[in-house]
Parts: C-alpha cells; sequence; structure tokens
C-alpha cells in the first residue's frame, strides 16, 4: 500500500487530493467533484504530459522553431523524445500548426510548430 498527496489541476478549485494505491487500485479523498477522482488515477497509474521543446531550423530567420506535442505523452517517453527533436533540423519556411513529425516514437502523437518562421532572404 502507498499513499500519495497530489493537487489536483482539472478545474479551478485545486483540490488536495489523498491517494491510495493497492496494487492497480486507487481510492482517492478530498476531490469536490468527480475530476479530481480521473486526475488522481490517471496521475498515479499512467502520467502523461504535453511537451513543448525547441528544433533547430534551417535556412530560416530564427534559428529554432519551437514546438509541442498534439497531445499527452508517458512520462517515460519524454527524455527519448527530447532526444529525437535535438537531432532533428527542418527547413523553413514552417507554418503554426504544422506537423514537424508524425507519429512520433510510435506513439501516434505528431510534434507540431507553435510559431511560424520565415525563409532567410538570399544572401543574410
Amino acid at each position: 500500500m502507498e499513499n500519495r498527496t497530489l493537487t489536483c489541476i482539472s478545474c479551478p478549485l485545486g483540490c488536495d487530493l489523498e491517494a491510495e494505491v493497492v496494487g492497480d487500485t486507487v481510492t482517492v479523498t478530498g476531490n469536490r467533484c468527480d475530476k479530481g477522482v480521473a486526475y488522481a488515477k490517471a496521475e498515479i497509474l499512467n502520467p502523461q504530459r504535453v511537451v513543448t521543446s525547441n528544433i533547430l531550423v534551417e535556412g530560416g530567420i530564427c534559428p529554432l522553431v519551437s514546438v509541442k506535442t498534439s497531445a499527452p505523452i508517458p512520462k517515460g517517453l519524454i527524455g527519448n523524445m527530447i532526444q529525437e527533436l535535438k537531432n532533428m533540423k527542418i527547413r523553413a519556411p514552417i507554418r503554426i500548426g504544422q506537423i514537424l513529425i508524425r507519429n512520433l516514437l510510435g506513439t501516434g502523437i505528431d510534434v507540431i510548430a507553435t510559431r511560424e518562421v520565415e525563409t532567410c532572404p538570399a544572401g543574410e
């Protein structure tokens, strides 16, 4: 048995949750709505995050483009994802919302641009 304390971020109430974990069973108290139970179970059994980062740009007016995952990815894959992004270069022009990587690490989740990067004019 394990006891965990979490602060729910599913709604503006920010409930202080107490979770008791026995195997794959999570019992939650302290929640003022059902979202707290769902949040605690997901956070304990399969924590995930939307990840933001940067990718190098070739031929652009900026050396980097900011990116994010299209959906949360498992926390255990974040290090591998960052390593993958670190080894990439994307050619300008890049548009907001453009999918730069499809099916990241076989998760079905894409990496999308969160800013535009125009092509650098010739000679600059």
